[in-house]
């Protein structure tokens, strides 16, 4: 009978230990393709021109062969620093505003009562199934029609562009809205018996109590703004007005009118290091937002 047990232990820990390797084994695959873009951008901004351009591609570099001076270069072709308060200037507007109407929005859906409230909500989760692109040209016409974009656009005006059509998202209401169900009713009641206003029931209790999901919220939209592509170049008249992400893809051809990928990856590393950097300093704050905004429906 021990015997028996004891062939059975040994089986189901066999089984655990199968499945924990098969585990690890998936999660390492899925790294190994998300790593690959990042190694062969990191490759490319130590190489030579023709290094870049050789087939079979060069996959390995010894550290003597390192291009440093692919940076300085970088640095040099592209006016870095205005692209970059450009990218800053635009995050924290962007920023702001979506964390406005998120809180508003987020605060509606989850404490007051109005007729077709569910409903609306499972409209605006429906819309979370369309591409964001699919809202790019009506975007266009908008901010066109409000003189946000024309041939003696401003710097202002630029701005307005790039950040009013996104200061919303569906994702972050749905996000915050959870957040706030999580605080108990009978805290609303307490708080209208002693007067509050819902108003005043949002700002002092409800932000305090949610400050780790609005702070993801926040670490999350200004990295969102910070790798913006598309829609910043197509409302963005002037070269001045472009984002980092932006000036990248113009700002490194020769004369030949080649592409020097060494110097454009090299860049490209320049603006990614900061973003680490910020994920690797704010990851708690990422994940406590993130564990409290799951624990209620």
């Amino acid at each position: 009978m021990e015997e028996a047990l004891y062939a059975s232990e040994k089986q189901v820990k066999r089984r655990q230990r199968i499945r924990l390797a098969s585990v690890y084994a998936l999660i390492t695959l899925f790294a190994i393709f998300i790593i690959i873009p990042f190694y062969w951008m990191v490759i490319t901004a130590f190489k030579t021109m023709p290094q870049v351009e050789t087939a079979p591609p060069i996959l390995w570099l010894n550290p003597a062969e390192w291009q440093w001076i692919n940076f300085s270069l970088a640095l040099e072709q592209a006016p870095f620093l205005r692209y970059t308060l450009n990218t800053v200037v635009v995050a924290v507007i962007a920023t702001i505003g979506t964390v406005i109407t998120t809180i508003l929005t987020a605060f509606a859906f989850a404490r007051l009562n109005f007729k077709g409230r569910d409903a609306l909500f499972m409209v605006f989760i429906a819309t979370m199934m369309i591409p964001g692109e699919i809202f790019v040209i009506t975007n266009y016409i908008t901010v066109s029609r409000f003189g946000w974009v024309t041939l003696d656009q401003t710097y202002f005006d630029a701005v307005l562009a790039m950040t009013m059509p996104f200061m919303t998202s569906i994702f972050f209401i749905f996000f915050l809205r959870q957040a706030f169900k999580t605080i108990p009713d009978e805290l609303y009641y307490a708080a209208k018996v002693d007067g509050k206003t819902d108003w005043q029931y949002l700002w002092q209790i409800m932000v305090p109590v949610a400050i780790p999901t609005i702070t993801t919220i926040t670490i999350l939209n200004a990295m969102n703004t910070w790798n913006a592509y598309i829609w910043p170049r197509l409302v963005s008249m002037d070269e001045e007005y472009q984002l980092v992400s932006n000036g990248l893809r113009d700002a490194f051809d020769d004369q030949a009118g080649r592409i020097m990928y060494n110097e454009q990856m090299a860049a490209a590393i320049i603006v990614t290091v900061p973003l680490i950097i910020a994920f690797l300093l704010l990851k708690k704050y990422i994940m406590r937002g993130v564990s409290r905004s799951g624990i209620k429906g």
